[in-house]
């Protein structure tokens, strides 16, 4: 199937619900898979930014309040809980999955126990000792976090310097033995699977290799939609996918059941421009990126100041079929107000409509 690059962008907004907004945050997660969750907040959490663009009437903490509860900490019985809170496999990325991924997680958290890693691998001695103990509270059928554990040692293990608890009840988590089960202000309140997931999930059989991989490869076309697949990954989707070749693109795949989506016209009435999350899934892939918007974007935080070209946490502009530039924000929240550290906006576009209505979302004014 060749396409143009202008029915490319237009499918890509239709594909991954920036054209029209779902109902509702399960649908978003079944849709695209997963939605990233990151608890840095410099104007705005990374989910809840990519959230607000896709789901109607979405309001700031809905996908915490979505897994866990409405009220802060573990507020859903477990055979009600909707998603859960775990890490895709052979990566460090935080996300939200719908309940039925856990089959395809249960082989990495195994092997995780075996391999030799300050974060996430096997238990160093001393965590091995304070595990029975940590099992032990845990036994007593309600969520902990790591502070309600009583010991002054350090692991310097993991990012930087964490209490042993910490440490400890990280590991376990990406072990399986311990599930996020609530957040009191974004902090994580762990407790036992079988008290996290409805029994019917924990049931399901473990995956096989070849059903895990082929999930991952799905995934990946879940979340991005127009994907340049490995040739292993192909093999693995041959069946469910169809060719695209956009002029001037690397070659890439989308979903069969998508291909309806090209050709549509675009909505009669578009809206102001929108403000991207910086991992926004139309973006993710920066090669992409690059060859179908034009435009190069790279997510600086974890740049060095003196190297960064955009600033910290620079949201791009999405406006129409077109990226127009960044605006780097910054809310204050104790004079409550989204402050504009930087921005730069293409000739002919404006970005203040978008500004006020980020300030909006979250309970602040713009300036």
């Amino acid at each position: 199937m060749k396409v143009s690059r202008i029915e490319a962008r237009r499918f890509m907004l239709r594909a991954t619900l920036l054209d029209s907004k779902a109902p509702d945050i399960g649908s978003v997660i079944s849709h695209l898979g997963y939605v990233q969750i990151d608890p840095i907040n410099v104007c705005g959490r990374m989910h809840d930014l990519i959230l607000r663009n896709r789901v109607a009437s979405y309001r700031e903490g809905g996908l915490t309040r979505h897994i866990h509860g409405d009220k802060e900490g573990p507020g859903h019985h477990f055979s009600k809980r909707p998603a859960f809170e775990h890490h895709i496999p052979m990566k460090g990325i935080l996300v939200a999955f719908p309940l039925e991924v856990w089959p395809h997680l249960r082989a990495r958290m195994r092997e995780r126990q075996k391999v030799t890693s300050a974060w996430s691998g096997r238990l160093t001695p001393r965590e091995k000792i304070f595990a029975v103990h940590v099992m032990e509270r845990f036994a007593e059928g309600r969520p902990l976090a790591p502070e309600d554990f009583e010991d002054e040692r350090r692991s310097h293990r993991g990012w930087g310097t964490a209490t042993l608890a910490k440490s400890t009840l990280q590991k376990l988590f990406f072990h399986g033995k311990l599930l996020i089960a609530g957040r009191q202000s974004n902090r994580r309140l762990y407790d036992l699977p079988e008290r996290v997931l409805p029994a019917a999930i924990l049931a399901m059989p473990e995956s096989s290799p070849a059903e895990v991989a082929r999930w991952g490869a799905l995934m990946r076309l879940k979340q991005h939609r127009l994907v340049a697949l490995k040739k292993a990954e192909l093999a693995l989707v041959q069946d469910l996918v169809e060719r695209v070749e956009i002029e001037g693109c690397p070659l890439v795949h989308c979903l069969r059941t998508d291909v309806p989506l090209f050709g549509l016209p675009s909505p009669s009435t578009p809206g102001d421009p929108l403000l991207l999350a910086p991992l926004d899934p139309i973006i993710y892939d920066r090669k992409v990126t690059r060859a179908l918007w034009d435009f190069d974007y790279t997510w600086e935080v974890y740049t060095p100041p003196a190297k960064r070209k955009r600033g910290y946490y620079a949201l791009p502009i999405l406006s129409k079929l077109e990226l127009v530039g960044h605006i780097d924000a910054k809310a204050d929240r104790e004079a409550g107000r989204l402050e504009v550290v930087s921005r730069s906006v293409r000739r002919g576009h404006q970005a203040a409509p978008s500004v006020r209505a980020l300030a909006g979302f979250l309970g602040l004014k713009s300036r």
